[in-house]
């Protein structure tokens, strides 16, 4: 598998290329077959999970194959009463803001993800044996950001207030979430994904001491607990640019970037010794041919760069999701782009 190759310091048959959210709203057949289902019931449909996951590996001949899913799906399979609104996002119906609340938070059983890993079992049945499956989770302090404000946030005021008020009632908090992805994450490796990224999507919001002090513990104990797995375990949040090298300390094999930061500038922080993945600017997609192949270039260029100088390898993405209005045909082009180039 070129992924699993580029992630683990081998040489990649060709340069390996997925993308975030590849499996999404800029897909006609996505679009068609979501026309009347809800993200949540879709989620929890193994059929239709299979499907979905394998659309875009089917029309842009990925080299990854992320897992159609979301990073709420463990909190709503445990029990947690939340909903994925459109153009909103996850919204919790009681939000978790006192001790009580922390110690009504429910745990995760295994076979509460059954359809998830009932999913899994089928789309490795489809997958052509060079792509790779990737499994996911959010991390801790993510899913506890949407716990505590109630749903998207942009300032993180109630989170960032409880985790320096009180620290105690955080820690518990953040204890059990990190409980709650390392059991979806376990479930997912037994089901047979061949790497597993870790998404603290909004871990960017912090400053390199906070997230120090507060989150990296907890992120450090669920890479800790899926490293026997031997998988590729990547990384990944938006903004993060000062955290690489703590993101990545935690026990990341491959450092996802986002197009803040070159690839090469990157790896130069991160000390070489994990794979980079990314990290091109969603938007380019929608700017035409001419500068998706320049910007593809560069980035290619800085992947190259970062490499020689001792990273283990480099895997093509995006710096953060496909955009729902991104033409799908772009998104092919930019694949093959890739592969050729």
């Amino acid at each position: 598998m070129p992924l699993i190759a580029a992630a683990t310091g081998e040489q990649p048959s060709r340069r390996p290329v997925w993308f975030m959210r590849q499996a999404g709203r800029s897909l006609p057949e996505y679009r068609e077959i979501r026309v009347d289902r809800g993200m949540l019931e879709s989620c929890f449909d193994p059929e239709l999970v299979c499907e979905i996951t394998m659309q875009p590996v089917r029309r842009h001949d990925t080299d990854g194959a992320i897992l159609f899913s979301d990073i709420v799906v463990p909190l709503r399979a445990a029990g947690v009463d939340l909903d994925i609104v459109a153009g909103t996002g996850p919204v919790i119906a009681e939000p978790v803001r006192t001790a009580a609340d922390v110690a009504a938070l429910p745990r995760l059983e295994r076979d509460e993800v059954g359809a998830v890993t009932s999913a899994i079992s089928m789309i490795l049945g489809e997958l052509p044996d060079s792509v790779a499956l990737i499994g996911f989770a959010g991390a801790p302090f993510t899913l506890a950001s949407y716990l505590i404000e109630g749903g998207p946030s942009r300032t993180y005021e109630r989170t960032k207030t409880m985790m320096r008020a009180d620290p105690e009632l955080w820690n518990q908090l953040m204890g059990k979430l990190t409980d709650i992805t390392i059991t979806s994450l376990q479930a997912q490796l037994d089901a047979g994904v061949d790497a597993v990224q870790l998404f603290d999507s909004w871990a960017g919001a912090l400053s390199v001491a906070d997230y120090q002090a507060y989150v990296a513990p907890h992120s450090s104990r669920v890479m800790a607990e899926i490293a026997d797995y031997g998988v590729p375990r990547i990384h990944f949040g938006v903004g993060t640019g000062e955290l690489l090298t703590a993101m990545t300390q935690v026990g990341a094999d491959v450092i996802g970037v986002d197009w803040r930061v070159p690839l090469d500038v990157a790896a130069h922080r991160v000390g070489y010794g994990v794979a980079v993945q990314g990290n091109l600017d969603p938007t380019v997609l929608m700017a035409g041919d001419a500068v998706m192949e320049r910007e593809l270039r560069r980035v290619l260029g800085e992947g190259e760069r970062a490499v020689a100088a001792g990273a283990l390898g480099h895997i093509v993405n995006l710096g953060h999701g496909v955009l729902p209005n991104t033409d799908a045909e772009a998104v092919t082009r930019a694949v093959e782009l890739i592969h050729t180039l």
